[in-house]
Order: C-alpha cells, then sequence, then structure tokens
C-alpha cells in the first residue's frame, strides 16, 4: 500500500486571508484538511468556508495559549495569564507553568470541550485535535485532550511528533531543529497513551515539516515529498494564507511567509500526487477507513 498523506493546514479562522487560502488550496486538490481556531477572529467566515468546500477534513485546533478562551475565564484560572482573562501570551510561560505544575488537567478538559463544541455547534464534523503550539506534546494537555475526544466523538488526533527521516533533511533553523529532538523524547508517553494505544483515538506515523516552519517554500516542501517513505501515515503540517491588512492585526509571527508556503503547495503537492506510486491524499476522517 502506498503511503498516506494529510495535507493540513493549521489556524483557520484566524483572518479571512488565511480562510481564502485554505478554499483556494482545497479547490486545487492541493490541500486535503484544516484545523479550525474556535476563537478566531475569523471563525465565522471559516464555517461559511468549510461549507463550501465539502472535501476538506476540519479539525478543531485547540488554543490554550495566546489568545482568549471560549470558557467563562472563572471557570479555568490555571490557563489564564497575568491579566485572568486571555490565555498566557507565550508557550514558554505556558510550558513553564505546565512543568511547575500550576495548570490542572482538568482546565483543559473544560477549555477543550468548550472548543470542539463551538465547531460543531456551528454544523462542522470535528476530524480531529491539533493544538496550537503543538501543546499536546506535554503528556498532562494530551491526558485530558484524549478524554474529551472520547466524549465529543471525536477520533483522530495529531501526532505532534517529526520522524527522524524528516528531521535528517536538516530544514529550518538550527534552534527548532534541536527543540523538535528534545521533545522528541515524549513520543513513547504519547503512544503508550491508552486511547491511542488501543485504537481509539487514531493517529499518523508522524508529522512532517514542523521543523520547517517558517521556512517551507518550495525548495524544502519538494525535498519533503520526494523523501516521503514508500509506505505509513504522515501529515505535512503547514500555515498558507495571504499576508494581508487582517493579517497584520493579530499576533503571529508568521505574516510574509504564509504567502511562500501558499505558493509553495501550488507549486509542488499536484506533481508529487500525480507521480507513480504516490502517496494517497487524504484527511483525518478517512484515517479509520484507510487502514
Amino acid at each position: 500500500m502506498p503511503a498516506r498523506l494529510i495535507l493540513n493546514a493549521d489556524d483557520f479562522g484566524l483572518t479571512s486571508g488565511i480562510n481564502r487560502a485554505i478554499g483556494e488550496l482545497s479547490a486545487a486538490g492541493v490541500l486535503t484538511s484544516a484545523t479550525l481556531m474556535a476563537n478566531g477572529p475569523a471563525f465565522d467566515d471559516a464555517v461559511t468556508m468549510a461549507r463550501a468546500h465539502s472535501a476538506l477534513g476540519v479539525g478543531c485546533h485547540v488554543v490554550l495559549t495566546d489568545g482568549v478562551p471560549i470558557s467563562r475565564p472563572e471557570t479555568i484560572p490555571s490557563l489564564l495569564g497575568a491579566d485572568g482573562k486571555s490565555f498566557r501570551p507565550s508557550v514558554v510561560e505556558f510550558v513553564r507553568a505546565l512543568l511547575l505544575g500550576r495548570i490542572r488537567e482538568d482546565d483543559v478538559a473544560r477549555e477543550a470541550t468548550a472548543q470542539i463544541e463551538k465547531l460543531q455547534g456551528a454544523g462542522i464534523r470535528v476530524t480531529h485535535i491539533d493544538t496550537h503550539k503543538h501543546t499536546h506534546l506535554f503528556p498532562s494537555v494530551l491526558r485530558p485532550l484524549l478524554e474529551v475526544a472520547g466524549r465529543t466523538g471525536v477520533h483522530a488526533i495529531r501526532n505532534p511528533f517529526e520522524p527522524a527521516w524528516s528531521l535528517a533533511l536538516g530544514q529550518g533553523s538550527l534552534g527548532r531543529r534541536v527543540a523538535v529532538r528534545l521533545v522528541g523524547g515524549l513520543r513513547r508517553r504519547f503512544n503508550a497513551q491508552p486511547q491511542i494505544r488501543d485504537g481509539l483515538v487514531l493517529t499518523t506515523d508522524g508529522t512532517i515539516a514542523i521543523s520547517a516552519t517558517g521556512h517551507l517554500n518550495s525548495t524544502t516542501l519538494a525535498e519533503i515529498l520526494l523523501a516521503l517513505p514508500a509506505e505509513g501515515t504522515y501529515e505535512l503540517c503547514c500555515h498558507p494564507g495571504y499576508c494581508d491588512d487582517d493579517l497584520s492585526r493579530v499576533k503571529t509571527r508568521l505574516r510574509a511567509h504564509r504567502d511562500v508556503e501558499r505558493e509553495a503547495l501550488l507549486s509542488e503537492v499536484s506533481g508529487v500526487l500525480n507521480r507513480p506510486n504516490a502517496p494517497v491524499p487524504m484527511h483525518y476522517g478517512d484515517l479509520g477507513a484507510s487502514e
């Protein structure tokens, strides 16, 4: 069986320009999946876009850092920053609080449930869960998310670890590659979670292009796709969009590069999908049926 490839765009719902790019890429057949931010400023526009592109799998991009919660702030105090109203403004602060035991798993579960249910209430069939900044690398975030997945009927989750063959390409900054390798030590604990071990919540063999985030262009994308193994199921994580006025008004480190990623997907993916023994494009909702 040839390899299977989920082409997933994060940050659906962040701006209308990101939503437009995701719709265009889905229509072009070079994007199969996107994860929607329940607290994104362009959430309603994203829901409309998702309805217009029924082939696009839509997951929930659970946000626990850098933004405002869906839950009432007083119900999730351990997730909040100094203002008591919004999440901690950086992933570094979030991880520090997590490692110090200051974040309660039931707060994570409550907020994740609220975000997933917001998507479902808008008519979205949620194909999977992932997290903003990959915070479910850590077991104390992963555990409540897996429990919430079971309660809300979501049957898949991103494997947030980059496989060795992808890391070996040496893409991205040295600091990011080192960080990705360091957190790779948590992979065994991810795989050992009962829901994942027993196949109750499905996942992939890894997520590619994590280390290349911010450096994913036509050259690096082509290199990744050509290195894809002949077997296995992988997710390509990307952040396409349009660098427009809306994007300038939101907090994100990826701005002009969203145009670069959009153009790279358009220029490189179709050729790879049309070559002999090409990977089979899919989204997370196809995962169980493709096993």
